[in-house]
């Protein structure tokens, strides 16, 4: 397969990937699962690189938050 119909193919599949889900941080996380840079993403979100790593970085950031949100409301009394 030529080069060019590879990375429209691959392009088909991230936005079949992406198309159901609501914000643009969960589609960047699914997109960043599924192997693609982070030019790329920007790419297929029609955005910047600084935005999906951004998106990326929250994404990371957040389970730990809430983990530690969890533990304070177990440890009262």
């Amino acid at each position: 397969m030529p080069a060019v119909a590879e990375s429209r193919a691959e392009n088909l599949l991230a936005l079949l990937l992406i198309q159901q889900l609501k914000t643009q941080r969960d589609k960047a996380v699914q997109l960043s699962v599924a192997g693609f840079t982070n030019t790329e993403i920007a790419n297929l979100l029609k955005t910047t690189t600084a935005v999906v790593a951004q998106a990326l970085y929250e994404a990371r950031s957040k389970p730990k938050k809430k983990a530690k949100k969890q533990k304070a409301k177990t440890k009262k009394p």
